[in-house]
């Protein structure tokens, strides 16, 4: 009687006796499912043998939890929750240390070439004559195809034709030459579809002379009364300049104006007066131009005339290169140190104050806004310089001339101007080579045209970011075509050999290679007519090796300079069409005037690591590649 006053007791905790099941009221008679004491499933039984020391189907939670402490029940539980706290912690332990062993990510003006264009004689859209920001727009596709990542835009403010309008009119306007904002606008949107980046000219030295805060500063009106630099320059009824500061372009930097009745200095044209850059009003409104293309989105700035921003203000004499020569007579640039006039104290504050503007809108992802320098007619110290110091960034890099000022080619030179950038970047910057630019004559015009494969040749295999300066591809003079029309692209892009056909080919390479982008380079040739170079990784079973001959015809022995070199090696790319995809003979291979060769070979041995040469390689991000994960990593 206890028993089945117990077991009626119990039956109370459950619906009609316990059937429940699912959801569903079972009748009287339905077989009720229990399990055995022993932990294996429940089996079907009628009520009647239903034993309450055993779990069953629909029992409620008191009755749930009796027998959830029982060691069959959970020790697999706690096993399972084990498992997976060490699971997640191993994850966590493997991305942790995936992220620490993991080389930095190249950024987007780190990872392919970069495009320059002088638009007014880039693309005429609308048959005046000059070129235009929709003639840009109109040949996106043709630069696409050229593999460039990132177009640059020299000058297209509104400004007077002087100068290559680095005299700028109005910071905020687009030349009416050549458009309006609107196209403007159309050609970044445009760029950002295709995946392209969009960096401008940023000229803060100085304005035009018809720049309003110049009128405004020669009536002494307000805070723009201290916006350009003016100092008294009148005696005895004449005009004496302050000192004998010259001008970029010969004669004093002091002009007359008889509005203020002083003078004004200007370091280039006296219609180009420089601005005040010790006034904060003035940084402040630089400043605001920079957030001002930043809000039309642009990716970056070139930053020009970077050495001039600042002069002493002491105003004394700059001393003379000839100390014999009479004062009276210097007036050429040339002749004087400029001690006082250029890269004077706090010029670097000026840039890293440009720097932390970009930074300010670089916090999305993906939108790092870069900063490059021009640094043309610098030493190499005060270039480097402009790189920053280790924890405090200044520019991304400062543009590199060095191969583009060459006049008389060499593979000494070439090498020279190579090693001398490699050599004294700051450790873990990243290198940039440029061909040309609107200051400069064209490589088939100051080299000759047997050397424009060469020379894209090399500037896409060496270390950094290649620039390429519009018409570079196709081997355009200086005294040819002033606008890139359709001439170029019909006689070139189906022809074999062609120099546009070759430069699309160094594009496709170089956006694939792996060598290229993150690879060590060590020169294994520096001097004579030649020059070559090994682009190694560990972790690779191969190598690329680079030559390029700028001499009379000759044999180069190879395999008696490269370690580990095969014998006989395929030509991956050749600047000779017939000597594409051959077989080469390493211990002789045969090289004439401007010929450039790609060898890609199998190989183990790494250069840098052979102590006669490693002091002279180089690598801007240390890597190595694994070739089981397929991924890059710092634990070489």
């Amino acid at each position: 009687m206890a028993e089945d006053e117990g077991r009626g007791g119990s039956l109370a905790l459950r619906p009609k006796g316990g059937y429940t099941n699912n959801g569903f009221v079972q009748s009287e008679d339905s077989p009720s499912t229990v399990a055995p004491a022993d932990c294996s499933l429940p089996v079907l039984a009628p009520p009647a043998a239903l034993d309450l020391g055993q779990p069953y189907a629909g029992m409620p939670k008191e009755v749930l939890l009796q027998f959830s402490g029982r060691t069959c029940y959970r020790l697999p539980r706690e096993l399972l929750f084990w498992l997976t706290v060490a699971s997640v912690l191993a994850l966590t332990a493997a991305t942790a240390a995936t992220i620490v062993l993991s080389p930095r990510c190249l950024d987007w003006w780190q990872d392919g070439p970069m495009y320059q264009i002088y638009p007014r004689s880039f693309r005429d859209s609308d048959g005046d004559g000059d070129g235009d920001l929709p003639g840009v727009l109109e040949k996106l596709d043709y630069l696409a195809s050229l593999h460039v990542k990132t177009l640059w835009l020299t000058s297209f403010y509104k400004s007077p034709l002087k100068d290559f309008r680095h005299g700028v009119e109005d910071f905020r306007e687009v030349d009416p030459m050549f458009g309006t904002m609107r196209d403007f606008e159309d050609l970044v949107a445009a760029v950002h579809d295709r995946g392209l980046k969009l960096i401008m000219d940023f000229i803060p030295n100085h304005t035009s002379d018809r720049h309003a805060w110049f009128q405004l500063s020669r009536n002494r009106t307000g805070k723009y009364s201290s916006y350009y630099i003016w100092h008294n320059c009148t005696q005895d009824g004449g005009t004496v300049p302050p000192n004998n500061w010259l001008s970029v372009y010969g004669n004093s930097s002091w002009h007359f104006d008889p509005v203020r009745n002083q003078c004004y200095f200007h370091q280039f044209t006296s219609q180009q007066p420089d601005l005040n850059f010790r006034s904060p009003h003035v940084q402040e409104e630089m400043s605001d131009i920079l957030r001002f293309w930043l809000s039309k989105g642009v990716d970056g700035f070139s930053l020009n005339s970077v050495k001039f921003l600042l002069e002493a203000q002491h105003l004394r004499d700059e001393p003379q290169v000839y100390r014999n020569q009479s004062p009276d007579t210097v007036t050429q640039y040339s002749e004087l140190y400029h001690d006082f006039t250029t890269t004077q104290v706090g010029l670097h504050d000026l840039v890293r104050s440009f720097r932390q503007t970009l930074d300010q809108q670089s916090r999305e992802p993906g939108r790092y806004r870069f900063l490059g320098t021009e640094a043309s007619g610098e030493s190499v110290d005060s270039t480097m310089m402009y790189y920053g110091q280790p924890f405090v960034q200044e520019a991304d890099f400062p543009f590199n001339s060095l191969l583009s000022s060459l006049d008389t080619p060499s593979g000494g030179q070439v090498s020279h101007a190579i090693m001398t950038w490699l050599q004294n970047m700051p450790e873990g910057k990243w290198p940039n080579w440029m061909t040309g630019s609107p200051e400069q004559a064209r490589i088939s015009s100051r080299l000759g045209k047997e050397y424009v494969n060469l020379m894209n040749l090399l500037v896409f295999t060496l270390p950094g970011t290649p620039i390429t300066y519009y018409g570079e591809e196709i081997g355009m003079g200086d005294t040819e075509a002033i606008s890139l029309n359709e001439t170029y692209d019909k006689a070139q892009k189906m022809q074999p050999g062609s120099a546009l056909r070759f430069y699309q080919e160094l594009g496709q390479l170089r956006a694939g290679e792996l060598l290229l982008s993150r690879g060590w380079f060590c020169p294994v040739v520096a001097q004579g007519p030649s020059v070559a170079f090994v682009r190694e990784l560990p972790g690779m079973d191969r190598a690329l090796l680079v030559v390029g001959h700028f001499g009379e015809p000759t044999t180069l022995n190879l395999q008696a300079l490269v370690p580990g070199l095969p014998a006989h090696v395929r030509v991956r790319l050749s600047t000779s069409p017939a000597m594409q995809g051959q077989k080469v003979d390493t211990a002789a291979i045969p090289l004439t005037l401007g010929v450039g060769l790609l060898l890609d070979y199998a190989t183990s041995t790494l250069l840098h690591r052979d102590p006669a040469l490693s002091h002279s390689c180089f690598m801007a991000s240390h890597a190595c590649y694994s070739p089981m994960l397929g991924i890059l990593h710092r634990s070489c």
